[in-house]
């Protein structure tokens, strides 16, 4: 399955979600409106869904002079990687993690937050980058960010329903939606969501390690990063952002809040990840 189709598979049915929020919201009325929304988030999302995560998790942008040895990993990467060299960010945490976005090769960013780089060596940061390298070569970087965009919109919205349902009384009607169905679709459609994303996610994650193995020519590295961020992130949880981002960053994180994407992983396990890395360096197959 290429990245074009998986992408607009996952536009589709994210899409079909959010008319199905406004069918129960509104009815037929609620319909149309949610098909123009939906109209208008997929076409912001492709073009400004980079521009909006990287917002939300409070990036910015740093030149050579402010991390030239972070700069000198992504130009090397880039280079190993067949790609141009990406935008490089730094997200105000602690909890130690990375990400990839943009839209294509030519407008990638990778993001690292600052608890991963007191937390991984040199080597480790250079694997961690290979895998964040991976997800642009391999054109991941869009599906990853607009399904965090359409569902974050889809999460906020059913809990708008929720308290419409709760909250709002009143009778069924054609311009108004039932409040038992609404309920249901506000229950259901952060869950649904997540499972999208679960299904599009879990083998780009196998394939971004054996990109980043290969790209940083150090597998027991990158394995040795993922123990690391693993064990960090079950303590530490970012302040900013929403779970149903966890699709982009190279380990789950933990959340300061609930919600429910939390309840879906959208990764592997680490310890599967570690043990097929290590069995690439045993056998030099990367």
């Amino acid at each position: 399955m290429t990245s074009q189709f998986k992408t607009v598979l996952l536009l589709a049915l994210l899409s079909g979600l959010l008319i199905a929020i406004g069918g129960a919201a509104g009815g037929r009325s609620g319909v149309i409106v949610a098909f123009g929304v939906a109209l208008l988030m997929n076409i912001g999302s492709y073009w400004f869904s980079d521009s909006v995560v990287l917002r939300m998790y409070r990036a910015r942008v740093v030149e050579e002079g402010d991390a030239p040895m972070l700069h000198r990993i992504v130009s090397e990467l880039a280079h190993n990687a067949g790609v141009p060299k990406p935008r490089v960010c730094i997200i105000p945490e602690e909890a130690p993690n990375a990400f990839a976005t943009g839209r294509d090769p030519a407008h990638g960013v990778v993001a690292v937050t600052d608890g991963i780089l007191r937390l991984l060596s040199p080597e480790e940061l250079r694997g961690v980058l290979g895998h964040e390298m991976a997800h642009i070569a391999h054109r991941d970087i869009l599906i990853q960010t607009v399904a965090g965009v359409i569902g974050s919109a889809i999460t906020m919205l059913a809990n708008m329903l929720q308290f419409a349902a709760v909250f709002g009384g009143g009778r069924s009607s054609e311009g108004r939606g039932n409040p038992i169905a609404m309920l249901a679709m506000a229950m259901l459609a952060p869950i649904a969501a997540s499972l999208i994303q679960f299904a599009i996610s879990r083998s780009r994650e196998y394939m971004a390690d054996a990109g980043g193995a290969k790209f940083s020519g150090q597998p027991l590295m990158l394995a040795s990063a993922l123990e690391k961020l693993q064990a960090w992130n079950q303590r530490v949880p970012m302040r900013s952002g929403s779970p149903t981002t966890e699709q982009m960053f190279i380990v789950t994180p933990l959340f300061g809040r609930g919600g429910f994407a939390r309840m879906f992983s959208t990764h592997p396990p680490i310890e599967e990840r570690v043990e097929r890395l290590h069995e690439m360096a045993e056998s030099g197959n990367y």
